[in-house]
């Protein structure tokens, strides 16, 4: 009954996602951003559901499961960050793309004042296909994670299933194909953690029980994480902002942003961003307490953290909703793997190679090439989701957040600068990583800092000369 209540499900995400083949205009355009048609509720929801991924189904509950209510602390950091970041970036990114026609997040950051900066598009192409490429990875992993543990399915048969859904349909539709399965991808993933929030707390005897329960737990319910670094209210002022600009790192994620610039109009980007913040907002706070909940069923089990909801799952719900809840997992896995892999497409044929290539067959087959080297790298890493992807996340955003801040505020930038800022970002980061500074301070934060300094002090160069390009995006 659970593999039938699955399949199910998957069936029904890989035929909205066919569909929306029907739409298609065979163009590049279309293809990586939907011609700049869609809709804020879709692209509201697609942004949440793509940033939300197996990081969210796997890697905050498992952190949650481990740190217990200070995790809460996470929640607020990063939800306020992508706030903060939000208001000012958001609207002027889809503005610049229609200004200059570009197609890709890349193009658009070394296009945005009219300048020809190609050698700029080939390095965020390439820091792109690279960190990108690692997230996709991730997602796969988190997949597999899940059918291991709710079907016994051996790990890498998750990764490969996850894999030949988004073929599937990506090759069908493009972006128009993930954000039309990112809505309905978001409805279960929403109601899965729901259900089970529900069904948990009624089970263990009700609010006061569980918390109870959770208070007999040494430092469980301390609102101050207990493995900071450094102590005390400091330590915990330091971990919020460093989750902060967490959040804000949304920014740098080539794969969230295009969806902003698919959206049909900016002038609908606070409606945009209403659908987005409340289906983020209730599903971040539901994950947070099925995490505290997976504490009082699973006290005591030797496992891997990260697999608390799925074993959760097992415990308490009936076969066919356990069926819902593994959909939930991997239509969170799904909606970021195929942006993910789509962002990585356009990184080859828009950003590295020859920026005229429109041949349709050429950016499926890229798509294709893409997919495998994600699901290679998924099947020989067992590495943890949550590390996996805060990795990737920090390193994209430390890498193209200052550019896009400095293009936001008015700031022009030579060539030269942007890819000074780029590089020492992305090794700020990477070396904050590398010393492990990282449980102390969020490295995307220092990245995030030196990026901005170095366009500070470099930044304000004079423009190298270019026509401005009057391209739209829908076009």
């Amino acid at each position: 009954m659970t593999v039938f209540s699955f399949l199910v499900f998957l069936g029904l995400f890989t035929l909205i996602g066919l569909s929306s083949a029907a739409k298609s205009r065979g163009n590049k355009a279309d293809y990586y951003v939907a011609s700049a048609t869609i809709k804020p509720w879709l692209i509201g929801m697609s942004a949440f559901a793509t940033q939300s991924s197996g990081y969210m189904f796997i890697g905050v509950i498992g952190f949650t499961y481990t740190t217990g209510l200070a995790a809460f602390w996470l929640m607020v950091g990063w939800l306020l960050g992508d706030f903060i970041a939000s208001t000012r970036i958001h609207r002027r990114l889809r503005e610049a793309a229609e200004r200059t026609g570009e197609v890709s997040y890349a193009g658009v950051l070394s296009h945005w004042y009219g300048q020809n900066y190609t050698t700029l598009q080939r390095v965020i192409g390439i820091i792109s296909l690279i960190f990108l490429t690692t997230y996709a990875s991730a997602q796969l992993l988190a997949g597999g994670k899940a059918l291991h543990v709710l079907l016994q399915w051996p790990d890498w048969s998750g990764a490969v299933a996850g894999a030949v859904m988004v073929a599937a349909y990506t090759m069908a539709g493009g972006i128009r194909a993930s954000i039309w399965t990112d809505a309905a991808q978001a409805t279960v993933m929403l109601f899965a953690m729901g259900l089970l929030l529900f069904i948990g707390t009624r089970e263990a005897g009700g609010i006061g029980a569980v918390a109870d329960s959770l208070q007999q737990i040494e430092g469980y319910t301390d609102w101050i994480p207990p493995s900071l670094a450094i102590p005390g209210l400091a330590g915990l002022l330091l971990f919020i902002l460093g989750w902060m600009f967490g959040g804000a790192s949304v920014i740098g994620q080539p794969q969230v942003m295009v969806r902003f610039i698919a959206l049909d109009d900016a002038k609908n980007m606070n409606t945009t961003r209403v659908w987005y913040y409340v289906w983020f907002g209730v599903f971040y706070l539901l994950a947070t307490g099925v995490g505290m909940l997976s504490r009082i069923y699973l006290s005591g089990a030797d496992f891997d953290a990260e697999l608390a909801l799925p074993t959760m799952a097992m415990e308490l719900l009936h076969p066919v909703f356990v069926g819902l809840v593994l959909a939930g997992v991997f239509a969170a896995t799904m909606s970021t793997a195929d942006s993910v892999v789509l962002s990585c497409s356009a990184a080859v044929t828009h950003d590295i190679l020859p920026f005229t290539e429109e041949r349709l067959w050429v950016l499926k087959a890229t798509t294709i090439t893409i997919i495998l080297c994600a699901l290679g790298f998924a099947l020989f890493n067992s590495g943890s989701v949550f590390s996996l992807v805060i990795f990737s996340w920090a390193a994209l955003a430390s890498a193209f957040a200052p550019l896009l801040i400095a293009h936001c505020f008015g700031v022009k930038t030579s060539q030269r600068a942007s890819i000074l800022a780029l590089f020492s970002g992305l090794a700020a980061a990477l070396g904050w990583r590398l010393a492990g500074q990282h449980d102390w301070l969020y490295e995307g934060t220092i990245g995030i800092l030196v990026g901005c300094l170095v366009l500070f002090i470099a930044g304000r160069q004079p423009q190298e000369s270019a026509a401005p390009s009057v391209a739209n995006v829908s076009g």
